[in-house]
């Protein structure tokens, strides 16, 4: 067994891109899979969604990538979900300047990764907003990546910048670097704008999963109860979504379900 590294990348914020990578590594999980979540973002959103606390005596993502310790003495083990996360904390803000003078830079976190690859099915990075060293990482370090747009006006905005960075990282760190799809997020089905945006992405993106992902008041308030969308309204739309994105991605990968 060696795990697909799949990162969760959009420069742009509030695409739904923390909320993908935790509902999808939870549905993965349920699906039999064994996944390791890699919080990439400073902001820390992945590792408290899960209930996790970053920081204090908990090593995390900075520790594994600036400082040599290694990853599996950093993952902590999510019972209740099923899934195993690297927790990122306030330290990792500052990895962008410190990484600048650092031998390999762009490798530091594909080299982390390594020793653990083979206890895992999947292991998904959620990358932090932009396109900084921090996420030259995680696309160094990845197989493939998954993108989330929000289906509202301007979603298409920036991923041109994120395909040209894509395409720099696959010419010059990682030819085997590809996007794996594109999901819709925040799809509100009583506007028209919503079903423009959906036909735009799909016209550009035919690599768009098929599912679409609910705006969803449940699914924004998960987070700050330490839960993912499974524990807090296991039998609501959303859940139920990224499930089907997670069946999807598993037929992608060839994996029976």
């Amino acid at each position: 067994m060696v795990a697909k590294i799949v990162s969760l990348v959009n420069q742009k914020g509030g695409v739904g891109k923390t909320t993908t990578a935790v509902s999808l590594a939870v549905a993965l999980g349920r699906h039999g899979q064994r996944v390791l979540l890699i919080d990439l973002d400073p902001q820390a959103n992945a590792t408290s969604a899960l209930g996790v606390s970053g920081g204090g005596e908990q090593r995390g993502t900075y520790d594994a990538i600036l400082d040599d310790v290694p990853m599996a003495d950093c993952i902590v083990r999510v019972e209740e979900e099923g899934v195993d996360v690297v927790p990122s904390s306030a330290e990792l803000s500052g990895a962008e300047v410190e990484l600048v003078p650092v031998l390999a830079r762009e490798r530091r976190l594909a080299n982390a990764i390594y020793p653990v690859r083979d206890q895992y099915d999947w292991v998904l990075v959620d990358c932090p907003p932009s396109l900084g060293l921090l996420t030259i990482n995680a696309l160094t370090a990845s197989d493939s990546v998954i993108i989330p747009v929000q289906c509202e006006y301007m979603a298409l905005e920036g991923l041109s910048r994120l395909m040209e960075t894509l395409d720099l990282v696959k010419r010059s760190l990682n030819p085997g670097l590809h996007v794996l799809g594109l999901i819709l997020t925040m799809y509100d089905a009583r506007t028209r704008l919503a079903q423009q945006v959906v036909d735009e992405v799909r016209g550009h993106f035919p690599q768009t999963f098929g599912t679409i992902i609910p705006r969803s008041v449940r699914l924004s308030e998960a987070p700050s109860h330490g839960r993912s969308i499974f524990r807090y309204d296991e039998g609501g739309r959303s859940a139920a979504a990224y499930d089907a994105v997670a069946s999807e991605l598993l037929e992608r990968a060839g994996v029976a379900v």
